[in-house]
């Protein structure tokens, strides 16, 4: 494979958009040659976009299927569309022996897990979920620190999307975004890797541990109904939405258990007013970090005594070696950074071309099938679900590459 890639995006929407212009801005050894959504101004406009920094246009489609069959030299699709059609043009790349890097999302059903595992063993073509938050500085601080046995032995950790999105809801018409859709059909847990994601990677799940049943359950829906009511004499646009019916909850709360007995809480918060938060917690018997209290708690020798530290001081003293690099070479792109380090891991890993991914096909369906299951769960009142076992059993002897990173690994 040569040394620059050659990729496409597809879908450029808010997120399609930040990933394309942090690999125009960031990424030398990487060319955008295909552009591609069903909105012809998006695509025109990120087509002139990439002329004006880089003096070369990539290709543009409004079907992604046409880049299937036109791009030829294509090394890596980066998909970035509304989840409803994640899945299917996943498969039509796997198909194609293109490698993946899709944008997060929960899985409507098991059986859309199940057709993304079966195209994988027939075509053993990389997939990849981008979550960013795997690259988190807090969270990967704290993985050094579980990985060091500074926590001691994990016994419980919590995790959320705890974010007022009732704007960019309610505006979804006027805003062409998919979530008002999302909010208006569905009840469930339908954003959980942000969470789900960096704590997997703590518990090793997949790797030795695995999640083995899934409870949720759901507040009233309440949110949205009050901020259209409140704001639609001021904003005519979305007045239509006054006698809509919203069926997602203002709050998702969904238990997990595990193999090894860990227990895991997430929490979806995003139609209530609040502040911004990923709700990191995470428990040992020797240390405690919580991002809602923003502080670490470490176990001392001295009787009834913790040292209570801040996160910057946990950050600083406990960098994990990819954070390190990363504060010399210079933070860059959205979300804090973790942006540019998730999509560098997946360009990183295509290059090298061993079919091995950081965040691989087996542990994405794991953290996807929370969504479908916590469906099910909320319709039959909190009822446990079983996790599918997606690994076939070898959960139990599978072991990752290096700290199951691979970004800056030999």
């Amino acid at each position: 494979m040569s040394k620059t890639l050659k990729i496409a995006v597809v879908g450029l929407g808010a997120r399609g958009v930040g990933l394309l212009k942090l690999v125009i801005y960031n990424q030398k050894d990487i060319e955008v040659v295909a552009v591609c959504d069903t909105y012809e101004d998006r695509v025109k406009d990120m087509q002139a976009l990439a002329k004006l920094k880089l003096r070369k246009e990539p290709r543009g489609y409004v079907d992604y299927k046409e880049i299937i069959e036109k791009e030829k030299d294509l090394d890596a699709v980066v998909i970035a569309t509304s989840w409803e059609v994640h899945t299917n043009i996943a498969i039509d790349f796997m198909n194609a022996k293109i490698p993946v890097g899709i944008e997060v999302g929960g899985a409507y059903d098991i059986n859309e897990c199940y057709r993304i595992l079966e195209c994988y063993e027939k075509t053993k073509t990389p997939y990849m979920m981008l979550e960013n938050c795997c690259y988190g500085e807090l969270e990967l601080s704290t993985l050094k620190m579980v990985q060091e046995g500074l926590f001691g032995d994990v016994v419980h950790c919590k995790g959320g999307y705890k974010h007022d999105l009732r704007d960019e809801i309610a505006f979804g018409k006027t805003n062409r975004h998919y979530r008002l859709e999302e909010y208006k059909k569905r009840n469930a847990e339908i954003y959980p890797t942000h969470s789900i994601g960096p704590i997997s990677k703590i518990l090793n799940i997949t790797y030795g541990n695995k999640f083995d049943t899934l409870s949720s359950f759901a507040s009233p829906s309440l949110g949205l109904k009050n901020y259209v009511a409140t704001r639609k004499d001021k904003y005519p646009e979305i007045a239509y939405l006054e006698n809509v019916k919203f069926t997602q909850g203002d709050i998702i709360t969904t238990v997990i258990t595990c193999a090894n007995g860990e227990t895991i809480e997430l929490e979806l918060d995003t139609t209530l007013p609040r502040h911004y938060s990923r709700g990191w917690e995470v428990r040992g018997t020797k240390a405690t970090v919580t991002e809602e209290l923003k502080k670490l708690y470490i176990d001392t020798d001295a009787k009834m005594r913790v040292k209570t530290k801040s996160l910057f001081y946990m950050k600083k003293k406990y960098p994990h070696r990819i954070w390190k690099w990363y504060r010399r070479k210079g933070v860059r792109g959205g979300h804090g950074g973790m942006d540019y380090l998730v999509l560098n891991a997946f360009f990183d890993a295509v290059r090298k071309g061993d079919g091995y991914m950081p965040i691989d096909v087996y542990e994405s369906l794991t953290w996807m099938v929370v969504t479908a299951l916590s469906a099910a769960s909320i319709k039959e009142g909190g009822k446990p679900q079983e996790f599918p076992d997606f690994t076939k059993g070898a959960w139990k002897t599978r072991k990752q590459q290096g700290s199951g990173f691979y970004f800056l690994e030999k």
